[in-house]
C-alpha cells in the first residue's frame, strides 16, 4: 500500500471545508476494520485512508502548515500503513472505569505480545508490538499498542480467496477469541494485501 505524501493531503483551509464529509467517509470505512476481542480489547486496523484522516486531524489541531511540520507528521503515521504482506492495528485495552482500568493494566502486562491472527488452515501469527517505542513499564502495560501481523504469501493468497480469519488474545489474564471474524472485516482487511 502506497505511503502518504504531502500531495495526498488537503491544505488546512480546504480540509476545513471538506472535514465533515471526509470524517463520515472514514468512520464508515473504519466500521468494518475493527474487531472486538472479548469485552475489553479491540483491534482497530489501520490503512492509508485511516492514516490520512489521522494526519489531517493532527495538522488541523496543531495548525501545522509548514513543510517540515507536515513531513514530521507523515513520518510518524506512514509506518502504520500496511506494506502488502501484513496488517497493522491499534490495539486498545478498554475499561470505562479508570480504577478498574489501572488494575487491569497491571494484570495484563505483556498482553500486546499475546495477540494473534489465524488464517484457516495455517498456524497463528503473533503480533509484533510497539516497534516505534516501548509502551510497557515494570508495573503495567499501556492501554494502547501498535501491532503488526506479518503474513506469508500462502496466507495472503488464502485470504484473497475468501478463507476465514480468526483473531484472539491468549494472555493468562485475558483469554478471548473471535472465530471467525465477520466477513465484512475479513473482506476489508483482504484489500490491504498485495496479490
Amino acid at each position: 500500500m502506497k505511503k502518504l505524501t504531502r500531495d495526498d493531503l488537503f491544505p488546512l483551509e480546504k480540509y476545513s471545508e471538506l472535514r465533515a464529509g471526509f470524517r463520515n467517509k472514514v468512520m464508515a470505512h473504519k466500521h468494518d476494520r475493527q474487531v472486538a476481542i472479548g469485552p475489553n480489547a479491540t483491534l482497530y486496523f489501520e490503512d492509508r485512508l485511516t492514516m490520512q484522516y489521522q494526519v489531517q486531524e493532527m495538522l488541523r489541531i496543531e495548525r501545522i502548515f509548514e513543510a517540515e511540520g507536515i513531513s514530521d507528521e507523515l513520518a510518524v503515521y506512514n509506518p502504520m500503513i500496511p506494506d502488502g504482506s501484513n496488517w497493522k492495528a491499534t490495539f486498545m485495552v478498554e475499561f470505562p472505569d479508570e480504577d478498574e482500568r489501572r488494575e487491569a493494566l497491571k494484570r495484563l502486562k505483556g498482553v500486546e505480545n499475546r495477540v494473534w491472527v489465524r488464517v484457516a488452515g495455517f498456524e497463528s501469527v503473533r503480533s509484533h508490538a510497539d516497534e516505534d517505542m516501548e509502551r510497557e513499564d515494570e508495573e503495567k502495560t499501556s492501554a494502547v499498542h501498535f501491532l503488526r501481523f506479518e503474513l506469508t504469501l500462502d496466507m495472503v493468497k488464502a485470504i484473497k480467496q475468501g478463507s476465514a480469519v480468526a483473531m484472539g488474545v491468549d494472555h493468562p489474564a485475558y483469554m478471548h477469541q473471535v472465530d471467525p471474524i465477520p466477513t465484512s472485516a475479513r473482506d476489508s482487511l483482504a484489500a490491504d494485501l498485495s496479490d
